[in-house]
């Protein structure tokens, strides 16, 4: 049970689709704070994550401080796009309301070898936050290989990321666990390096408590319990929610839930 809260309480709510509307946006945040309220006691999730154009309406709809507001940016989810257009895109994102950012790197600059340019751009983005925390998504799927993963990882920590990304749940394979372990790798050798933390968002295909819990395991076997809380781990994911839910209520009943009995959103 504790696992499943503390699941509940890392998972970046997310919704990321071109049919998104305000009313979704609400009723989304509305989820955020409210659970399942037949259940008392349950935490809140750590972010909801929207478009850029979503955040106002976020921003009006939250009421509580421990939510934040995390949006993408950068052209997501290609990246296709001039950095005057992914600068502006950031900045529009903060200016609206946005904790945090989550910004997609270059990947055809990647796989061309042009690493001065991916390290330079993240940069750029890192300055036009502010003081919104940068999550940087690599887009593993996209990198064809573990040493990439890795090389990529190393150049966005390097660049100012306050979280690495695995994807942007756009491109399957997306958080195996065998990218999230050279990710948190990563991590550990920079900490170990300099003492500095870096934060880690799994996103893609996360969809079930057991696989929540999994990485969960990882975590604190590669980095540590200091890594255990919402300020330095999060679950992008938009179905998991429901799914921890449901094995909440399970483990407190004895009975089996339906998904009708949660919101889809």
């Amino acid at each position: 049970m504790q696992g499943l809260k503390m699941v509940l309480n890392m998972i970046d709510l997310t919704t990321l689709e071109g049919k998104d509307t305000p009313g979704k946006v609400k009723q989304m945040c509305y989820k955020a704070q409210h659970l399942h309220d037949s259940y008392p006691g349950l935490p809140t999730v750590a972010a909801v994550c929207v478009y850029p154009s979503m955040v106002g309406v976020a921003r009006k709809e939250l009421r509580s401080n421990t939510v934040k507001i995390a949006s993408v940016s950068t052209a997501f989810p290609s990246g296709q796009a001039p950095m005057s257009v992914k600068l502006e895109d950031t900045r529009f994102a903060v200016s609206e309301g946005a904790d945090e950012i989550d910004m997609v790197i270059s990947r055809g600059k990647f796989l061309a070898g042009e690493y001065n340019f991916v390290f330079d751009e993240i940069a750029a983005i890192k300055e036009a936050c502010g003081k919104a925390r940068l999550k940087v998504i690599l887009e593993t799927g996209e990198l064809s290989t573990l040493d990439n993963v890795r090389r990529a990882s190393d150049i966005a920590i390097h660049a100012g990321a306050d979280f690495i990304k695995t994807s942007t749940g756009k491109i399957q394979p997306a958080a195996t666990m065998q990218v999230t372990y050279t990710m948190l790798m990563a991590i550990r050798d920079h900490y170990d390096r300099t003492g500095i933390m870096i934060g880690m968002k799994p996103a893609g295909g996360i969809s079930t408590s057991k696989l929540a819990l999994h990485n969960l395991v990882m975590v604190k076997e590669v980095l540590g319990d200091q890594w255990l809380s919402n300020e330095w781990f999060r679950f992008g994911a938009s179905s998991l929610a429901n799914d921890v839910l449901m094995q909440i209520m399970k483990t407190e009943t004895g009975v089996y839930q339906s998904p009708d009995y949660f919101s889809m959103d």
